[in-house]
Formats: structure tokens, C-alpha cells, sequence
């Protein structure tokens, strides 16, 4: 069963419980949600995948999400209101995704929810939420989210998206190494979104693409396709995957000497599995990310990051996808601030307006779409010999602006 069959079975069982649901009267009247909006604890659902192939990266966004909410907290909370993170596992499922963020809404009372590490997964809690009439913030990369069928006004989207991310990624890689190009794909909607993303970015400079292979979530041995991609001989092999999928391909790929022969590069590399490979796997890739420690040398918000993280974490860093969890956390309580309340209505206004710097400079949400405008970086992973820390392994070669001309326009996505 693919991740898009599992996707459409949720969203069926979803809306037959939604109706049960309401003709049960599970869900509160305005009244009473408004009443509780306003009052007691400041709460917000945070369903990750805290266990499974993608753990490494979700237990991060619970730290940063934690430093979010203590930074509230310190500095007085909403009125004396304080913030409270309730994190559920959602095992990578969107099933058990929806699962837990139904049981947050209406067990544990959330007034907000944030997270998920899937674009299926996070589509899944998205129509709970909106069905429930519950500002959800996504911290997971996804282009469908924004679109007119999956949106509501209850949607906002903190990460990055392929579109974004991938585009970056094309425009900086195939000008300068190569128009043959080789795809690895991982078979569910955050590898098919991500190459679409380069082709999308690769028309502009007539890329040829030599093969596409896919591969399930989870791969272990990737050795099998690596000679089907040798004889295509591409410039450049884009592979499409995340987590522990990235930090085996890296090293078979390394093992089978494909780096002599083409450039590799990803959507987004990922700090938490280039500190897992080490320097030599990963030496030359090129990938994008949201962000990097690094940072803190230009931007006074990501030191305000790295520093709480520091003092919390034994003088550790932030990873990319952990800062989104702390991004995602901090734009819902900014917009609670703004708004001076709860209120969902009143909050969704605050953030429709809400200019702010997390921890990289600045940002806002397009208002038709609720997408986070931001830079999206391109990095090299650095050979051994130019690593100066333990956790100095990245260049960063290019910041791509905070510029709405790198998404796709609301007309694109179906919003008129």
C-alpha cells in the first residue's frame, strides 16, 4: 500500500469519525471553545515521530520546541497565562497522526497544534484541525498543505516547502555542474514533491533527465540502483530522501565510488545524519536547509538559539529541522501575544500580520496561503580538513532571500 493509499484511507475513517464525532457531541459548542480559548494554560499539541526512521530529527524538534515555550514562559507568558507542549508520538502514520491530534483537541483541550515530520502525516492532522476549527502550524516540508484543497484558515506552514527548498538547490547546482540529471526517489509525496522541484527549477536550464529510480521509505541497501545510475551517466544524481535514508545512500554511494563520477545532491541535508556519517561520506554533497548554527554570526536570534540550546543541551547545537520546531512554537505564541488571546479568530488575524524573526531574520505568512516567506540556505558539507569543530561541518555557499517570487503564486495553488 503506497503513503498516498494510507493517506486516502485516513482522511475517509477521519471525516466518518468527524461526523460521529459531532453527532455524538464530542466537539464543544463556539461558546464553550471561546470560553476556554480565553483561559487557564496556553496549550499546544505537538504530534512528531518521535520513534521510527525519521526519530533522530523529531526528538530535536520537541528540544527546540521545549526552548520555545520556556523562552514564553521567562518572560512572562500571555497576562500570567504560560504555555504548556504536549507531545504525542505519531509513529510516521497518518492514521495515528490524526489519531493523536483529535485526542489533543478534544481530550486534552489544546487551544493550538504544531509538528509533524511527513507531508502525509501533517496533511492528515491539518484536516482534523480544520475540521475542528484549530490553528495548526506545520513543521514539516510539504507543497500540497498550501494548496486550495487541503487548506483552510486554520492552516499556517513554518517549514520550508520543495518547491522552496528544492528550487534553491537546482538553481545553485545545475548551472554549475551538469545538465544530466539523475533522480533517487524516495515513492511517497515528500520524494515526489522535492523532484518535482528540481525539474521545476531545472527548466530553466534545459536539464536532461537521464533516469528516475524509486525507492520504499526505509531502503537499506540502495547498492542495487547505483548501476543503473552509472550507466546514464549524469552530471548531476539528485536523491530525494530524508533521515536514515540519506545517511545510507551517502555512504554506499561513497563506497561505490559514484562521487568520481557525478555530483550528488539532496533537497535538504541534514545535520543530524551528517554528524551520524562523519566528514568523509559526506564530503562535496551539496543539499539545502532552513538553517544552520552557523548562522549565528549574522543573525542575533540564532544565537539566542544556540545559546539557550547550549545551556539546556551540554553546549550541543540545534539541528535544521530542530529549529523548526522552535520556529513553529514561537510564531503561535507570538501571534497569541499580538492578538491578546486565544482566540482563533483573533490569532489567525495576528499572524496574517505578524513580521518576525525567530532565529534566522525575518519572516511573515503569505496571507493566502499561510506560508512562511524565509531564506532557504545552500550548503556544502565541508571535507575533514576544513572542519574546525565538532560541529563545523557545512559551508554555506548561498542564502537564497525571503522573496515570495520563489514560491509558487496563489493562483498556482488555487486560491484565485
Amino acid at each position: 500500500m503506497s503513503p498516498k493509499d494510507v493517506l486516502t484511507i485516513s482522511r475517509r475513517t477521519l471525516l466518518k469519525g468527524a461526523a460521529f464525532g459531532a453527532a455524538a457531541g464530542l466537539a464543544a459548542p463556539a461558546y464553550l471553545r471561546t470560553a476556554r480559548a480565553q483561559s487557564g494554560p496556553i496549550k499546544i499539541g505537538f504530534p512528531v515521530p518521535i520513534t521510527g526512521p525519521y526519530s533522530t530529527e523529531a526528538q530535536d524538534q520537541v528540544r527546540c520546541a521545549e526552548i520555545a515555550i520556556a523562552m514564553f514562559n521567562e518572560a512572562g507568558g500571555l497576562n500570567g497565562r504560560k504555555a504548556e507542549l504536549l507531545v504525542r508520538d505519531d509513529k510516521l502514520n497518518p492514521g495515528e497522526g490524526a489519531t493523536r491530534a483529535l485526542e489533543l483537541i478534544e481530550s486534552d483541550k489544546v487551544n493550538f497544534l504544531c509538528g509533524s515530520l511527513s507531508a502525509s502525516v501533517q496533511l492528515s492532522v491539518n484536516q482534523v484541525a480544520k475540521q475542528r476549527g484549530v490553528i495548526y502550524n506545520s513543521i514539516s516540508q510539504s507543497d500540497s498543505i498550501n494548496e486550495a484543497a487541503d487548506f483552510s484558515k486554520y492552516t499556517f506552514h513554518e517549514a520550508l516547502n520543495p518547491h522552496m527548498t528544492a528550487g534553491a538547490v537546482g538553481r545553485y547546482v545545475f548551472p554549475k555542474f551538469g545538465k544530466r540529471v539523475a533522480f533517487l526517489v524516495a515513492d511517497y509525496a515528500y520524494g515526489h514533491e522535492m523532484a518535482r522541484g528540481f525539474r521545476t527549477a531545472g527548466k530553466e536550464f534545459g536539464i536532461e533527465e537521464v533516469v528516475e529510480i524509486k525507492h520504499p521509505l526505509g531502503q537499506t541497501d540502495f547498492s542495487t540502483f547505483f548501476p543503473r545510475i552509472q550507466a546514464a551517466r549524469p552530471n548531476v544524481l539528485v536523491v530525494c530522501n530524508f533521515g536514515r535514508d540519506q545517511l545510507n545512500t551517502v555512504k554506499q554511494a561513497t563506497d561505490f565510488g559514484l562521487k568520481q563520477q557525478m555530483k550528488i545532491a539532496f533537497p535538504v541535508l541534514l545535520f543530524s545524519q551528517r554528524l551520524a556519517g562523519g566528514a568523509g561520506p559526506f564530503e562535496g554533497v551539496f543539499g539545502g536547509a532552513n538553517y544552520y548554527w552557523g548562522l549565528e554570526d549574522k543573525f542575533p536570534s540564532a544565537k539566542r538559539l544556540n545559546d539557550a540550546y547550549r545551556a539546556k543541551h551540554n553546549n550541543a547545537v540545534p539541528t535544521d529541522y530542530g529549529a523548526l520546531g522552535f520556529a513553529g512554537i514561537y510564531a503561535l505564541l507570538e501571534g497569541a501575544k499580538k492578538a491578546g488571546g486565544t482566540d482563533p479568530d483573533a490569532v489567525i488575524a495576528a499572524l496574517e500580520a505578524l513580521k518576525y524573526d525567530a532565529y534566522k531574520g525575518p519572516e511573515y505568512f503569505r496571507k493566502c496561503d499561510h506560508q512562511a516567506v524565509q531564506s532557504v540556505l545552500v550548503l556544502e558539507s565541508k571535507p575533514q580538513a576544513q572542519v574546525k569543530s565538532q560541529y563545523d561541518v557545512f559551508n554555506v555557499v548561498e542564502m537564497q532571500p525571503p522573496e515570495e517570487k520563489f514560491l509558487r503564486s496563489c493562483q498556482q495553488l488555487g486560491h484565485g
